[in-house]
């Protein structure tokens, strides 16, 4: 590649980029020595917060403009080419600017085609696209204007890519890996937290994590119930007749993780997996609650939740978010939502060894459990999880 004059260097002027950096430097140095200790190759090189922050300044700005009346969609990895397959070089490389930027968008707007960019003298410029990253790259997506988002892609490269930050103007959110310590996280959060692993235990987790982000995608909101397979106590919680039942439960799902393991064609499983996905996240855009089992059978759509006989109302909620400097709040229900909340909390109040997903018509994104340790009904927000 012929290398273009040198510009020089200027410091960033979107602030954001310099609260944010040494953070995010901070969780990429701490990823990337936690892989190889376990031994993991080809590994990326680790970013310095200096790059980190140029490479969020001219993304914040580019995602400012607009090329032909459009606002750009762009996702950045910053790796050499070597480091990727199959790349695409560009034959001279590009400086990394917002009007560079807001050019190729358009090019490169489709999902899973990233810019590649690297550094020299401090310097970064373009050289070139690629489909093909390893584990723990950084990538910066520039979502919407002004809203970008700071993440890697896992280990066993299932689901969607580990957040690490986001960013909304002057709203700045570092995810706190050390969420993963709560006494109480769910299985759930700890695979949006980039912690499972793509084996048959885990893979009904990240099926969860899958449909909660195609939830939040189909903007309608909705509520997914996870329940036992072990008993139907959860019954007493949903009104009948349910207008939606499915008998047999439908097992699409379900057979796709027994067949993890044995199918030789894994493209075409993945395929059929996200249709799978799509079509059980697609149901809960329907009034009501869907249900599936721990065994992702599909049991019912728009169902209603009430209050068992006998039973108390919920009366408070802990709310939290796995974000750096985000302490825990006890609120009622009603003010964490509207009713789909309401009915959640009450759900799990009642049905303790169950799950509820709400995805809110805005994009906002919770997980309700039952905390044992502090006898209360645990709101987790992870909408910066998802995005």
């Amino acid at each position: 590649m012929n290398k273009e004059l040198r510009t020089i260097p200027t410091e960033p002027t979107y602030k954001g980029a310099r609260l944010v950096s040494a953070a995010i430097e901070k969780h990429f140095a701490n990823q990337l020595s936690a892989a190889a200790l376990q031994g993991l190759t080809m590994l990326p090189d680790k970013p310095r917060k200096e790059i980190i922050a140029s490479i969020i300044d001219v993304a914040f700005w580019a995602s400012l403009r607009k090329e032909e009346g459009r606002s750009p969609k762009i996702s950045i990895a910053f790796l050499q080419p070597q480091q990727s397959e199959l790349p695409l070089i560009f034959q001279q490389r590009l400086m990394l600017t917002a009007d560079v930027l807001t050019k190729l968008a358009p090019a490169v707007e489709r999902s899973g085609i990233h810019l590649g960019v690297w550094e020299e003298d401090g310097e970064c410029y373009i050289w070139g696209t690629t489909h093909i990253i390893p584990s723990f790259c950084f990538v910066l997506e520039v979502v919407e204007p002004g809203l970008l988002v700071v993440k890697h892609k896992r280990i066993d490269d299932f689901g969607k890519y580990v957040n690490v930050a986001v960013l909304k103007g002057d709203e700045i959110k570092v995810i706190d890996p050390e969420s993963i310590n709560l006494p109480d996280c769910p299985a759930l959060l700890e695979s949006l937290l980039g912690y499972t692993t793509k084996n048959s235990k885990d893979l009904p987790v990240n099926l969860h994590m899958q449909l909660a982000v195609s939830m939040r995608e189909h903007g309608h909101g909705g509520i997914l119930l996870i329940v036992p397979s072990s008993n139907s106590h959860w019954q007493k919680s949903i009104i009948d007749p349910i207008s939606y039942a499915i008998d047999p439960p439908y097992a699409g799902l379900a057979n796709l993780i027994l067949e993890s393991t044995t199918r030789e064609d894994m493209a075409l499983w993945r395929e059929e997996l996200d249709d799978q996905i799509d079509h059980v996240a697609g149901l809960t855009a329907v009034d009501g609650a869907t249900i599936i089992n721990d065994r992702s059978e599909l049991l019912a759509f728009g169902a209603k939740i009430t209050r068992p006989h006998g039973s108390e109302t919920v009366k408070e909620i802990m709310v939290t978010e796995p974000v750096i400097d985000s302490d825990a709040q006890i609120i009622t229900p009603g003010q964490d939502g509207g009713t789909r909340h309401f009915a959640a909390a009450q759900f799990i109040y009642d049905q303790r060894d169950a799950l509820a997903l709400v995805a809110s018509q805005d994009g906002r994104f919770t997980i309700f459990s039952w905390s044992p340790c502090d006898e209360i009904v645990h709101a987790h927000r992870v909408d910066t999880l998802l995005l």
